[in-house]
């Protein structure tokens, strides 16, 4: 249940009732599941699907502010989907570049980046399947980072989401167990949710983030498909 249902799909139980999965739960395999934690200025927060800066983050705030009075009725998601990669793709034409200094398993990797997303799962957000190969199981977080000059690249795979294309991404993917981030004006998302929140916000001059990946912290009951 939901709109992108991106764990679902994630581990391949979309297309069946509720109903249908419940009576499979005796017989269901279990699936083990990263998890990560974010340890930020606002405290720490735990993630399923991953977190990012800038780009997504941005269209989110964006949302919130406007309390989803530009989004269709959420009974009916796919067209929710379909608008939010139309807002992505419109904000992405005029969305900044954010100097970033980020460290991963202590390499440096800072840059000046439109969008930096950490994923625990293969899909965030409106569907979008940043990583095709990604493993729910394997203790690292999936790195991807855009410049100003992919920016033509991941703007080509929202018009081919938005035309209900499953064509790659074909952004890189950078993996690693230790993620630490500073950077400056910039929205956060964790999740499905803007962070920090109304009630978490505290004024601080640089954001900086901690991230680690707790391996196999979730199991998830994944039942066999019936014929």
């Amino acid at each position: 249940m939901g709109t992108a249902n991106n764990i679902a799909n994630t581990v391949g139980i979309t297309g069946r009732t509720p109903q249908e999965l419940i009576k499979g739960w005796k017989t269901a395999r279990c699936v083990n599941f990263d998890a990560g934690v974010a340890k930020g200025p606002w405290g720490s927060r735990c993630f399923i699907e991953g977190f990012g800066i800038g780009l997504f983050a941005e269209v989110m705030y964006q949302l919130k502010g406007e309390k989803n009075d530009s989004l269709p009725s959420p009974n009916k998601p796919k067209q929710v989907i379909k608008s939010v990669l139309t807002l992505l793709k419109k904000q992405l034409r005029a969305c900044r570049s954010v100097r970033m200094t980020v460290r991963l398993d202590g390499k440096d990797i800072s840059g000046d980046y439109v969008l930096l997303e950490a994923l625990n799962i293969r899909f965030i957000g409106p569907n979008l399947d940043l990583v095709p190969r990604i493993n729910v199981n394997d203790g690292l977080l999936d790195v991807v980072c855009v410049t100003k000059r992919e920016r033509a690249k991941l703007s080509r795979y929202l018009t081919d989401r938005m035309k209900r294309k499953r064509s790659p991404s074909k952004l890189r993917v950078r993996q690693g167990r230790h993620l630490q981030i500073e950077w400056e004006s910039s929205p956060l998302h964790i999740d499905d949710r803007p962070w920090p929140e109304d009630e978490d916000h505290i004024p601080v001059q640089s954001n900086a983030l901690d991230v680690k990946i707790q391996p196999g912290a979730l199991v998830f009951l994944v039942p066999k498909e019936t014929k």
